[in-house]
Parts: C-alpha cells; sequence; structure tokens
C-alpha cells in the first residue's frame, strides 16, 4: 500500500524520539492530502479498549491519516451502528460477529485487540459472607453463589451478559436460578449501590472498584483465566462491513495498523500508557488502577491478529450462554476475519 512506508516512518520517529526532542526539533506531522474521516462505536470508559484510546490520544490514528470520530455506544448497540451503516467500524466481540453472520449480516473482524473477555462478575461482600464463599474454591463452586440472587450483565447480549450467563452455567445454575435483569452500562453501578441488584458483571475497572471499596467479592474475573475452556476468545474486536474495505481500502489498511501501532505501544511503553489511562480515569483510585491495568497487559495481545480457534471459543462461549442454537452456528468463518490488514 502506497502509504505504509511514511506511515511507519512517521509512527516509528514518534514512538523513538523522547517528547522534549521533538518539540526542540520542531518536528510537526506534516498535513497529508490523504486524511480519511472514518467512524468508530465502543463501549465507553472500559479499560481493556485501552488501545483504542492510545490510538487516539497518542495521535497514532492522525499519524496514520485518519481522523476518527468516536461514538460511544452500550453493548450490542456498537455493532448494529456497524449493520446499519451509522459508523464505520465497532469493538465489539467474537459472539457479535457470529451471531450476525447467522442472522445474515455478515461483518468482517479486521483485528482483536484481546486474548481473552476483559469481563468480571462480583456479589455482594455480605452475601458471599452468608455463603461462606471460598474465592479459592474452583468456579464451579464459587458460581452457585449467584443462585437467588439479583445479578446483572448490562445489557441483553452483551459481552458482560454473555459472559455471565456462562459463569453460572459453569456453576450449574441455569436462567431460572437467578434474576437477571438488563440494565445499560450506566445504571449498572448505580443500581448495585441502591442495592437494586446484589451483584454484577463488567468490564474493568468498576467490579474491581465495587472490590476494592468492600462491597463486593469477585466470583469469576476473566482477566486470569476464567472459563478456560473457551481461551483463546477473540474479543476486543475491530468490526467493519466487507464494503468498507472493497469500497475504501485505505481506510481498512490504516485501521489495522493503528491498532498494530497502538497495541505496541501498550505493551512496550507501559508507563506512557498508564498515563493515557490515568487520564481517561482521573476519578479512579490510583491502586484499582493499577490493577485493572496489570490485567489489560494480561489480556492484550500485540499484534492483535486473529485466529481461527478463538473465533470459534467465541462460537462456543456464545452457545453455552444460551444466544446460538447449535443449528445456527455458521458453517464457515470464511470471509468473516482476516489478519491482512496488520502491516
Amino acid at each position: 500500500m502506497k502509504m505504509t512506508a511514511a506511515i511507519k516512518h512517521r509512527s516509528f520517529f514518534r514512538a523513538t524520539l523522547p517528547a522534549g526532542l521533538i518539540a526542540l526539533l520542531g518536528w510537526i506531522a506534516p498535513a497529508s492530502a490523504e486524511m480519511e474521516k472514518t467512524s468508530l462505536a465502543q463501549t465507553p470508559a472500559i479499560i481493556p479498549f485501552l488501545a483504542a484510546y492510545i490510538a487516539e490520544d497518542a495521535n497514532i490514528w492522525r499519524d496514520n491519516d485518519l481522523d476518527v470520530k468516536v461514538v460511544n455506544l452500550d453493548g450490542v448497540a456498537t455493532v448494529n451502528a456497524v449493520i446499519a451503516g451509522s459508523v464505520d467500524f465497532a469493538l465489539s466481540s467474537s459472539a457479535a460477529l457470529t451471531r450476525a453472520a447467522a442472522h445474515g449480516q455478515r461483518l468482517l473482524a479486521l483485528a482483536s485487540i484481546n486474548n481473552q473477555s476483559g469481563q468480571v462478575t462480583v456479589i455482594r461482600k455480605e452475601f458471599a459472607d452468608a455463603a461462606h464463599f471460598d474465592p479459592t474454591a474452583p468456579l464451579a463452586v464459587r458460581a452457585k453463589v449467584l443462585k437467588g440472587r439479583i445479578v446483572s450483565g448490562g445489557s441483553v447480549g452483551s459481552v458482560a451478559d454473555v459472559f455471565l450467563k456462562s459463569v453460572a452455567r459453569a456453576g450449574g445454575l441455569d436462567q431460572n436460578d437467578y434474576t437477571n435483569p438488563p440494565l445499560s452500562a450506566s445504571d449498572l453501578l448505580g443500581a448495585f449501590s441502591r442495592r437494586a441488584v446484589d451483584g454484577f458483571s463488567y468490564s474493568l475497572p468498576y467490579p474491581q472498584q465495587a472490590a476494592a471499596e468492600g462491597t463486593a467479592v469477585v466470583v469469576a474475573d476473566g482477566t486470569k483465566g476464567e472459563l478456560k475452556e473457551f481461551l483463546p476468545l477473540a474479543a476486543g474486536l475491530v468490526l467493519t462491513r466487507p464494503d468498507v474495505c472493497t469500497q475504501h481500502r485505505s481506510m481498512c489498511e490504516k485501521m489495522g495498523h493503528s491498532f498494530l501501532v497502538a497495541t505496541k505501544f501498550l505493551m512496550e511503553r507501559q508507563d506512557d500508557a498508564l498515563a493515557i489511562l490515568k487520564k481517561r480515569f482521573a476519578t479512579v483510585n490510583d491502586a484499582v488502577l493499577k490493577s485493572a491495568f496489570e490485567a489489560v497487559i494480561r489480556i492484550t495481545q500485540s499484534p492483535p491478529t486473529i485466529s481461527l480457534v478463538a473465533l470459534e471459543n467465541g462460537d462456543h462461549m456464545n452457545a453455552e450462554a444460551g444466544f446460538l442454537k447449535p443449528e445456527d452456528k455458521v458453517a464457515s468463518y470464511d470471509g468473516l476475519f482476516t489478519n491482512e490488514f496488520l502491516r
């Protein structure tokens, strides 16, 4: 692709020189005639998407000639926005990708920034204490603490909801054994605070924050290999419509390369990545933020390639959660993912 050499040189230049030296040299990225406007939908304020925050805040998108409008949406609304053509790209899960394909809405995954779900399930501490909860017990035992409780996984079909239902199944529970009210991400923590729910599954750092405050106990941690039967898992997928890459190939090349650079930045420049995270989550306790950051390091993969087995595991997890019937499983993953833009 004709922009590759210039982009790689500029990204490497900025990534390797100290900021003060760059300022001293008066280096400024030249205006580019190839700047393209695009959009990306993502769930707001969750730490597993740190690579996307880095792409934006470290100017990686702009250095790669992309002017990206970020649209914040909850749960499956991100994928629906891509399907509807409201945005060009979305960060979502393999479950969303294959569910859409099973219903004839084929999308294309360009990268997978995470190889675990990044979700955590917590229960109110008083209920854990009453059940003599043992955090060192096998998950099949720990998950039983959810029985009879009101536990939300956010919006129906979201990554958090799939994780919660899979955790419950690991404990031998079905959906009649606990109450699972759908809640928007913005309502989830408030519902827990006012005791409208007994527990929840959600992404970092919110479950960790509740645990640090002493109000909750972690039941299952998707950043520590929980639900290992579904690992590796294609998570944090960069999704688009196939026609976007057909009609605007350079846009997909730039987006794929940007996430290649962003995940490398995250893994190799951790102090700088943590500084970006602190800016984004300024009100979160430093200890919680540090713990969440360490979790993101565990689940981030660089380069963010997609594997067939990781997509298959996503389908298995989707089925375990009750969102995909065996007969609805796609016959083939051909055309649903590519690593060709990770250059």
